[in-house]
């Protein structure tokens, strides 16, 4: 031991990544269907191997978690702007009461037993299941009138607050959403997934966990005109409106492959090359002729290419809108096998609305796809590279923004480095989203940002906390345990109730997909999911999960504004 304490004396970055290593196995830990997590695991590592006196410069735990909240902003950017309009007003509504109601609990309980601005912080951070709060409360207690000691300690109650009680913090939405709710109202979240997905898909039936489609989605194939056809004799541009969105790709005469145009005519024995979904092209073969092989010299390249979608006619109509009003010619060719919403994927469905934001994964001949991009938005691969100079300025802006302070009912309350960066980020990703040429953050980019600099500012949280973290927990142990499980519980309880009577969110999938999204739950989302055997929730979930965690974050200086008690006093 005396060893390993040495070696962390004279390299304390290596105590710094042995931590995160550690940490991210201890989070493999698993009960059912509950996992620790690496982020939860890192801090209960650091917090024991701080206890070997571990010093890394203040620096490293602010610039990674500037990083952090500056990808977070930036990926929600778009889904969070997008996400207020009239459409989707009662679950915006829905989500900020969760935030609001969850933030007058951790008020009410540090009032009534007396915690100190950093315990109540690390309550808030848990018992929500908010991580950002340790960055942007630590950032408001450091910039405290108070001396470094006190600092020193309420910032590490910050990091004690959140190990007590964040394991019930995730197990709470899925015991409330999955389980409770479901009981009292007497709801089958399968059934009730099914039910919403008919609706939404013109009663198209959903699959059983377990099951999959084995047809395609898109697939070509070839014909032999045939002189008793309904095409022979009919020119590409005819033939094609009796094939639906179908695409005749190619046409073989004589063994050759031909040009083909608009204008081009069908004869008796052409073999033409059709592509288009499997439910269309069942009905080539009456249309055209026979099925035939593919001649063997033969080769179609296609593309699947993701594109972000940005035209804001486009957005908020559904698939079925959009299909009937766009021009045949237009989208033939061009087939959605995928549509992802803040990395979530979405159902496929008719119904389904499209925002700004979101990721469609197309296939298509790459000419025809060039056709279409053009009026959907930009492909992802344009945006390979990280542009630095906004990147460089958007950190630049959210650390101006953060060095300010507001004042909330007479008390001053500063957003901090987090804050802002969480501020600028959203800016940002928004202003990705609307142009496309310019502050471009690859997604691979984005979520290394944002799930390293999480673990790295952990990790240091964790490691600083040291000895002082046992002393907390001796006096505020199984006291913050229980007010974690009642700032977990009541909100969620007290805003399911007044989303379905007040806010008349009736449908039982949207409703308790706001429960877990307005509480920025993602076990109890995932739990969700796994119940409801289909991606009914994600829709919902996205919308309320953009709101929580801007709001959620913000809630860590505005409860050390609120606060007045100082450790020690």
């Amino acid at each position: 031991m005396e060893f390993i304490d040495k070696l962390f004396d004279a390299a304390p970055l290596l105590a710094l990544f042995v931590t995160v290593g550690l940490g991210y196995i201890a989070g493999k830990f698993k009960v059912g269907r509950f996992v620790l997590g690496g982020i939860a695991g890192t801090l209960l590592v650091g917090v024991l191997i701080g206890q070997l006196g571990i010093k890394l410069d203040p620096g490293v735990k602010s610039i990674f978690f500037a990083l952090f909240i500056y990808a977070v902003g930036y990926q929600g950017g778009p889904q969070f702007f997008q996400s207020i309009n009239r459409r989707t007003i009662n679950q915006l509504i829905s989500a900020f009461v969760m935030c609001f109601v969850g933030l007058l609990c951790v008020l009410a309980t540090a009032w009534m037993f007396d915690l100190d601005r950093g315990t109540a912080a690390g309550l808030a951070a848990g018992g929500l299941t908010q991580s950002a709060i340790l960055g942007t409360a630590g950032d408001a207690i450091a910039k405290l009138d108070v001396s470094p000691e006190q600092i020193k300690i309420m910032q590490t109650n910050v990091a004690v607050g959140y190990a007590v009680t964040y394991i019930f913090g995730s197990l709470g939405p899925i015991i409330v959403a999955t389980w409770f709710i479901p009981m009292v109202m007497g709801w089958d979240i399968r059934a009730e997934a099914v039910k919403l997905a008919q609706s939404i898909s013109g009663g198209r039936p959903e699959l059983d966990p377990g099951q999959f489609d084995a047809i395609k989605r898109v697939a070509t194939r070839c014909y032999k005109v045939t002189a008793s056809g309904k095409a022979n004799g009919k020119t590409v541009s005819a033939a094609q409106n009796g094939l639906s969105d179908s695409k005749i790709e190619a046409i073989f005469r004589d063994a050759k492959e031909i040009d083909v145009t608009d204008q081009t005519k069908l004869k008796s024995g052409d073999i033409v090359a059709v592509t288009g979904l499997i439910s269309d092209i069942a009905k080539t073969e009456g249309y055209l002729g026979t099925e035939v092989q593919a001649p063997s010299e033969f080769q179609l390249v296609e593309e699947a290419r993701e594109i972000i979608l940005t035209n804001s006619k486009l957005a908020g109509h559904t698939i079925q809108e959009i299909n009937d009003h766009v021009n045949a010619d237009l989208r033939r060719g061009i087939y959605a096998i995928r549509i992802r919403r803040a990395g979530h994927e979405l159902p496929l469905l008719p119904g389904l609305e499209l925002h700004k934001g979101d990721e469609l994964h197309l296939v298509g001949t790459p000419k025809d796809l060039d056709r279409v991009q053009a009026k959907v938005g930009y492909k992802i691969p344009a945006g390979a590279f990280t542009d630095f100079v906004f990147f460089g300025f958007g950190m630049a802006l959210g650390i101006l923004v953060g060095m300010g302070t507001v004042k909330l009912w007479g008390v001053p309350v500063t957003l901090g480095t987090g804050g802002g960066c969480l501020l600028s980020g959203l800016l940002f990703g928004w202003l990705r989203s609307t142009h496309p040429r310019f502050a471009a953050l690859p997604t691979g980019a984005s979520n290394f940002l944002r799930d390293f600099g999480l673990a790295v500012f952990v990790a240091v949280v964790g490691l600083t906390a040291g000895p002082q973290a046992f002393v907390t927990i001796q006096k505020f142990g199984l006291t913050l345990l229980l007010l974690g499980v009642a700032v977990t519980i009541i909100p969620q309880i007290v805003v399911f109730y007044f989303s379905y009577y007040v806010l008349k969110i009736r449908n039982p999938i949207e409703a308790l997909a706001c429960v877990v999204g307005g509480r920025s739950a993602n076990p109890g989302f995932a739990a969700l999911l796994s119940k409801a055997g289909n991606a009914t929730p994600v829709a919902t979930f996205t919308v309320t999960y953009a709101v929580a965690n801007v709001f959620l974050t913000l809630w860590g200086p505005i409860i050390v504004g609120i606060i007045s008690k100082n450790a020690g006093q």
